[in-house]
């Protein structure tokens, strides 16, 4: 019993005081996962994954090290995710209102606005050691796509992985706190009661099979660095949509991506040790991702603000908001704000156009990052 005491006492004792502070923010974000539902299905992996870097079993070392190599190194995971995402997605609302795309384009712009401002901040901030790789990785952030985020970081900024990811899907989850507050200030309640009539043209199941190959295609040609995760994501949706493979169609959207989910919540738990994480930078991680969020979803409205002028007001600027990538969870909210101050008010379906060409302009712009980044490397 003295020697198990005495083994007990050595092993704590062994723990640093980073250690300790990034086991209780582990416990936190399983808190957040568990209480708060805040992203469980990855904040509770990583949030365990970082208890477990933490005491011992880093990405350095055992089953966490070849999760890592077999996962991140290879961007595999993020590849598997985006799979399942694309076989939940219907491309058909974007397809029948294709101006949409506009606002997936816009959604994206505090990317680059932070990066810009990353890059200024690491030149006049001695201690902030960032070049534009690391700039560009916390631009990915503000997408509020967890998959691209991570894929980008993994292959320029692969030391920056943890609080990337962690900041990514906390601000995902985090979405009906933060969006709602900047379409109220951006737009007038006459703004967010205007109609939009949905008078489409129907779209044909050959266009929605046709659609994920020839958008595979197009931007493979046009930006390579983004033609793995574009191709991830159309085949998901090829599978969905061809209506032939059924059983791959069903383990996209449930074992593939929770799967996938799960090891990728682990592995990227596994990089935030005391000594990695519990940097002055890191802070200024989260902030920059939090502006850049910010910044996507103004940008979206205030290009919403601009079409509705042009189109004689019979477009609702709120749908601007949601040209970001956290889909459905940005179409929903944009829609049930339009409730709110207008129950008859239904923007759903345009929300959701805007919504899924957030998630093609994120991958867009991710690609772009890439090849930015590599071509000044």
């Amino acid at each position: 019993m003295g020697n198990f005491g005495s083994f007990i006492s050595s092993s704590f004792l062994a723990l640093s005081w980073q250690n300790i502070v990034m086991i209780c923010i582990g416990l936190v974000l399983i808190g957040l996962a568990i209480i708060k539902e805040y992203e469980p299905n990855l904040l509770l992996p990583i949030g365990f994954g970082c208890i477990l870097a933490n005491l011992g079993m880093s990405i350095n070392t055992g089953f966490m090290k070849v999760l890592y190599e077999a996962g991140i190194e290879t961007e595999l995971f993020p590849l598997l995710i985006f799979i399942g995402v694309g076989a939940m997605i219907d491309f058909r609302p974007l397809l029948a209102m294709p101006k949409m795309v506009i606002l997936g384009a816009a959604g994206q712009f505090g990317i680059y606005g932070t990066l810009i401002l990353g890059c200024i901040l690491a030149k006049y901030i001695p201690g902030l050691k960032w070049g534009l790789a690391e700039a560009a990785s916390i631009g990915t952030i503000g997408a509020i796509d967890g998959p691209t985020a991570i894929y980008v970081t993994s292959k320029i900024a692969p030391h920056l992985l943890g609080p990337i990811a962690v900041a990514a899907y906390s601000y995902m989850s985090l979405v009906p706190i933060i969006q709602p507050p900047i379409m109220k200030a951006l737009t007038s309640k006459a703004d967010r009661q205007i109609h939009m009539e949905y008078a489409a043209r129907p779209v044909s199941n050959r266009a929605v099979i046709v659609f994920p190959m020839l958008v595979t295609i197009a931007i493979s040609i046009i930006s390579p660095a983004a033609a793995p995760l574009i191709a991830a994501l159309m085949l998901g949706n090829l599978m969905k949509e061809s209506g032939v493979v059924p059983r791959l169609d069903k383990a996209a959207q449930n074992e593939i991506i929770n799967i996938s989910t799960l090891f990728l919540g682990l592995a990227v738990g596994a990089t935030m040790t005391g000594e990695s994480f519990l940097k002055p930078d890191v802070l200024f991680i989260l902030i920059l991702g939090l502006l850049a969020f910010i910044l996507d979803t103004a940008a979206g409205v205030l290009f919403g603000q601009f079409m509705k002028v042009i189109s004689g007001r019979k477009i609702n600027p709120l749908i601007g908001a949601c040209g970001i990538s956290a889909f459905p969870m940005s179409g929903r909210i944009v829609a049930q704000m339009a409730l709110k101050d207008d129950p008859d008010n239904f923007i759903l379906m345009h929300a959701m156009g805007s919504n899924t060409a957030g998630q093609l302009g994120s991958v867009v712009a991710g690609g772009v990052l890439l090849a930015l980044v590599q071509s000044m490397l």
